[in-house]
């Protein structure tokens, strides 16, 4: 399978996901499935091309040690992509992670989906927004419930 495949297959694979993290608030029936499937279930599977992408399309001189190396790595079509389902995985993991500890702190599920749309689109961004809305939360308008599934 050619890296752009793989490429539009993962991108395809996330969206739904994301999706349903969005329109799962935390007492819904369905969340602690859309929560596997979106938190552990997909970032497993796409952990499985990532190391094959790796392994078959390193190119010599490729690594982390230096700005150039990391150039080099990012020039092969096959570990860009790797890269790309490196963000698609972990991106996909914390915005599960968001919505399961927002649900957890009673977070009002309207203001938890921003914050997923900032992870999905720029990850440690939307990180630093929960822990942003995670500050303002502990304000006394905010009360946190218990009983929520993990």
């Amino acid at each position: 399978m050619s890296p752009e495949t793989v490429f539009s297959l993962a991108t395809a694979a996330v969206l739904p996901a994301w999706l349903a993290l969005a329109a799962s608030p935390p007492g819904a029936a369905w969340t602690r499935w859309t929560w596997l499937l979106a938190g552990r279930v997909l970032p497993l599977a796409l952990a499985v091309p990532y190391a094959l992408l790796l392994a078959w399309h390193w190119p010599a001189g490729g690594g982390y040690g230096s700005l150039a190396a990391v150039r080099t790595l990012l020039e092969a079509p096959g570990a860009l992509v790797a890269g790309w389902l490196h963000y698609l995985a972990f991106d996909l993991f914390v915005g599960t992670w968001i919505a399961r500890r927002a649900g957890e702190l009673g977070v009002p599920h309207a203001f938890v989906v921003p914050v997923l749309v900032l992870t999905f689109l720029f990850g440690p961004v939307g990180l630093l927004a929960f822990f942003a809305l995670r500050a303002v939360q502990r304000t006394p308008a905010f009360k946190p419930t218990s009983g929520v599934p993990r």
